[in-house]
């Protein structure tokens, strides 16, 4: 065996899509310089978690860990899916979904179609939530070529921070290939549908931010059903909270979604309480009325996405066969441009960006990397 070569890299940053698109091009990485100045340096307790969860669905990868956590090596293996037994277990100090993105997109190209079960935080205020993964996320993937059938999620308890508790199962096909798209009209909106959730508090909370929602969204649109989430017991997790999920369907067959959750949160550098522990949560009627507006504002960003997937949109479009692909998102998150940077270093693909002059959209075209799924058996 040859002496394997490491591509070097540096820094915290979209540690995620590092490990996703080294996977996927079977790039060996090595990533220094992981909070080295920080307090707390090296690597975190969910991004451990993630290495970890890379190391169930595919076989034959290598990590190395230096003592402090500053310094990962990582060579790929190969993505074999199948029915994982064992739950993965997230941990609290981010949620469900922030593994969720790249395990979606890793999962297509696995060798047999994936299930596996994810238990921790399934709604909080940093990532987006699985109501919200489930309502936009997965037919966003539809656009792609990827089949309904075998596509699902399925959430079986809830949990928030600080405890978390919560328990999703994630059923996802094997792909070939994807299919490149042309997708630039947002089309009008057509319906809003919702979902509020509370856990070990009141139903009532769930009512007040249904009203203060409707409040906003009901005199533009008719079309409106927001439905309820009411957990008790095991099915509610081990801690209390409450929040909100609302998603837009437009004539063109866009998504366009937005989240948020309320509760205590624990602090990552201490493990203790944060300091809103002191302090009284939000009243859900100012999150129904703040989640409708925040809506609002990333419809009129006239994207075909949110600004929260711009992310998956442009893996998608990257990961196509070697065809045009031409989309139009609002204006570019900082995470959609960290994750263009990640599609040029690992890929050497680029893409070209023009503002469209009418809106304050932008219209972004590429050619495909051509990602194939060799270990799939061709029917």
């Amino acid at each position: 065996m040859g002496k394997v070569t490491y591509k070097r890299l540096k820094g915290s940053q979209s540690f995620r899509q590092r490990l996703l698109l080294a996977t996927l091009s079977s790039t060996p990485i090595l990533i220094e310089d992981i909070r080295t100045d920080e307090t707390w340096p090296g690597l975190h307790k969910h991004e451990i978690s993630l290495l970890r969860l890379f190391e169930t669905v595919t076989d034959d990868c290598h990590v190395e860990i230096n003592e402090t956590g500053t310094k990962v090596k990582y060579k790929p293996g190969i993505i074999m899916g199948g029915r994982q037994h064992r739950p993965h277990d997230c941990g609290v100090t981010r949620s469900i979904g922030y593994f969720l993105e790249p395990l979606v997109v890793l999962g297509l190209f696995a060798k047999k179609p994936l299930t596996i079960t994810l238990k921790g935080i399934t709604n909080d205020s940093k990532d987006p939530s699985v109501d919200t993964f489930k309502s936009t996320a997965l037919p966003i993937l539809k656009r792609f070529g990827v089949p309904s059938e075998g596509l699902e999620l399925k959430i079986e308890s809830r949990g928030v921070p600080p405890n978390g508790g919560g328990e999703v199962i994630l059923s996802l096909p094997v792909v070939q290939s994807l299919t490149a798209v042309n997708w630039i009209d947002e089309g009008f909106v057509k319906r809003i549908r919702g979902i509020t959730f509370s856990t070990k508090v009141s139903a009532q909370f769930e009512n007040s931010m249904i009203r203060a929602a409707r409040g906003i969204i009901n005199p533009l649109l008719s079309d409106v059903h927001i439905f309820t989430d009411h957990r008790s017991g095991p099915q509610a997790g081990n801690s209390p909270g409450y929040g909100i999920s609302l998603v837009t369907e437009t004539t063109s067959g866009c998504f366009i979604s937005t989240d948020t959750t309320v509760s205590h949160t624990r602090d990552e550098e201490t493990s203790g309480l944060a300091d809103d522990e002191k302090k009284g949560l939000t009243p859900p009627e100012d999150v129904g009325h703040e989640i409708a507006n925040v809506l609002l504002g990333e419809i009129a960003q006239s994207g075909v996405v949110d600004s929260t997937h711009q992310g998956l949109l442009f893996l998608l479009c990257a990961l196509c066969p070697q065809d045009v692909s031409k989309v139009r998102v609002g204006k570019l998150s900082p995470h959609g441009v960290e994750t263009l940077r990640n599609i040029r270093d690992l890929l050497n693909l680029k893409f070209i960006i023009k503002p469209d002059p009418n809106t304050e959209s932008v219209f972004l075209k590429c050619v495909g990397f051509g990602m194939k799924n060799l270990s799939r058996k061709v029917s």
